[in-house]
């Protein structure tokens, strides 16, 4: 069992770290721009982004049709009619969150953005994924609204490794702007994720399965829960989050992320 003061250090120690990494590479972005991390142009002027405002304004904003529980793109050759549009697997009721929006397509632009905020903890980026993920929760319907923010956590093992949390980035800056409490350890991961890179959506379903729990003694009866991660791929992961939440008594689960993989098989 490990000593509560060595657990204290050890979180002390990773919070210094990664707020050394995300002040670093702030001040680098600004005093020296370079090129843009995208499309290697050079940037225009002195930034905290160090990505161009053309490939900012290249990533492929979701728009309807979309599915009106997951927001799936549904395509433009869909006519939405008097209901609400749903995907096949919304109609099949598989995901246990109440709704879930994304800002963007995850393309080659954003993945290469989403990248850099992954490994390289450009906080500038997540406060700008923040306000992108603040103005589409103002613009969506009534029911995208919560009491919380949490975002989806990393397994001990790879925050140690890697020293924050991404989603972290994204969800902090969120928060604040929407006025509401961030809950960073209201949820925990249990389960690592496997090794492997590339996971098949059978994979991603299974690896994910009873892999979050709610942190012991987290008071969430009758709370709404504002669910932030960086990318929506078979939405197994805000799947598994939102029925351990709801396990603790979570009143619902709205999941935002900031890229919606596109394509996906309506098949688990």
């Amino acid at each position: 069992m490990t000593p509560p003061e060595k657990t204290h250090n050890q979180k002390w120690l990773r919070a210094i770290w990664a707020e050394a990494q995300r002040s670093a590479g702030a001040v680098l972005a600004l005093v020296a721009p370079g090129g843009c991390r995208i499309c290697n142009e050079p940037l225009a002027e002195a930034s905290r982004l160090p990505i161009c405002r053309n490939c900012l304004d290249s990533f492929q904003r979701i728009v309807d049709p979309i599915c009106s529980v997951c927001g799936r793109p549904l395509g433009p050759w869909i006519t939405v009619g008097p209901e609400a549009p749903h995907c096949q697997l919304c109609r099949r009721n598989v995901y246990a969150f109440s709704l879930a929006r994304s800002y963007a397509l995850y393309d080659e632009a954003l993945t290469r953005a989403i990248v850099l905020l992954k490994y390289d903890a450009i906080s500038p980026l997540g406060e700008w994924f923040g306000a992108r993920l603040e103005e589409l929760a103002r613009r969506a319907p009534e029911a995208l609204v919560g009491d919380v923010v949490v975002p989806v956590p990393l397994h001990p093992s790879r925050l140690r490794e890697r020293g924050y949390n991404q989603a972290e980035l994204i969800a902090r800056p969120l928060a604040r702007r929407l006025g509401l409490p961030l809950r960073d350890a209201l949820l925990v991961r249990i389960k690592p994720r496997p090794e492997k890179l590339k996971l098949t959506r059978k994979e991603r379903w299974a690896t994910v399965r009873g892999a979050y729990a709610a942190s012991p003694g987290a008071r969430i009866d009758n709370c709404r829960v504002m669910l932030v991660d960086d990318v929506f791929t078979s939405g197994a992961t805000l799947d598994a989050c939102a029925r351990a939440l709801a396990k603790a008594g979570a009143k619902s689960v709205i999941g935002l992320t900031v890229g919606r993989a596109g394509g996906a098989l309506d098949r688990i």
